[in-house]
């Protein structure tokens, strides 16, 4: 059994350590607040956007002749991209894990070869590790992002797809639902299919859009739909991982606010068990100390 010194210094070193465990879960309770308003109030804007696409995509004058290069699907897949977005630390219980096994497990799953690019340190880390061809790593990346921020994310995606480099492009986020629920999801990124929702990253956001509707509805654009999807379809793109990334942020400070509260409970009643060990020690060591004098007694009296 430990002595009684040992164990004072095992409850002070616990409470140091619960100490900065409960300011991490606030620290990570205020940003997982700022992040939660910042995804919900962009998923509109995704939703509108995803719309104005998907009618863009479906007017006469678009066809398979003069339609976007992100549009447009090939025939043969020889080569795959994977953007993997995990954080830059840990202290998130089981985030980074379980989007870096989902991406994992994507991959293993299609034939062709996937490159990866890493949106955070520990996805790159993680995935190097395992033995997966990373081909740019982005880190750094602010909690409240700007488009700017996501740019260059979008243009080694896009230049890559229409290089010929890969074939289509995939995106592993983690989709925040909840401050407790959050769910690892691979969607597709490139070739855009505006008239495909499940399939496409974003998706579950812009549910309400009525892609029927919006196919029917004929109007006149200028300078024309074909010019127009030059500048709406890069963006669009852009504004997909933007939106993933957001989600992705949300959830993870979502995930460090509740794995920091559960180190906290733990670490309250690891001390709540050392003190009981600590009386014990200390009643075991006064009760021997008696003992000791008890005898001495006896063997004075003896003499």
């Amino acid at each position: 059994m430990a002595t009684e010194r040992e164990l004072n210094k095992r409850i002070r070193s616990i409470r140091n350590i619960s100490q900065v465990t409960s300011a991490l879960a606030a620290v990570s309770a205020a940003k997982a607040s700022k992040a939660q308003h910042q995804v919900i109030a962009t998923r509109a804007y995704a939703g509108k956007a995803f719309e104005i696409l998907i009618n863009l995509a479906s007017q006469p004058g678009v066809d398979g002749n003069n339609a976007h290069p992100l549009l447009t699907s090939r025939s043969e897949i020889k080569n795959s991209a994977l953007i993997l977005i995990t954080g830059d630390r840990g202290l998130a219980g089981a985030y980074n894990a379980n989007i870096v096994a989902q991406a994992e497990q994507f991959i293993q799953a299609i034939p062709t070869p996937v490159e990866v690019i890493a949106v955070g340190r520990k996805g790159q880390d993680l995935m190097i590790r395992r033995g997966y061809n990373c081909t740019a790593t982005f880190e750094g990346i602010p909690d409240e992002p700007s488009l700017l921020d996501i740019s260059p994310i979008a243009r080694v995606a896009i230049d890559d797809f229409l290089q010929g480099k890969v074939d289509d492009v995939f995106i592993a986020y983690t989709d925040f639902i909840s401050l407790v629920n959050r769910v690892p999801s691979v969607k597709q990124l490139l070739p855009l299919k505006p008239l495909d929702l499940e399939a496409m990253a974003v998706s579950e956001y812009v549910e309400h859009v009525d892609t029927a509707g919006a196919t029917e509805l004929v109007y006149d654009y200028e300078p024309g739909p074909a010019v127009l999807l030059n500048t709406i379809v890069p963006r669009f793109t852009e504004l997909q991982i933007y939106q993933s990334i957001l989600e992705a942020k949300a959830s993870e400070h979502s995930a460090r606010m509740v794995a920091m509260n559960n180190a906290t409970d733990n670490a309250a009643e690891l001390i709540d068990y050392l003190i009981l060990e600590r009386n014990k020690a200390r009643q075991t060591s006064i009760t021997s100390e008696i003992l000791d004098i008890v005898g001495g007694a006896e063997a004075l009296a003896k003499a």
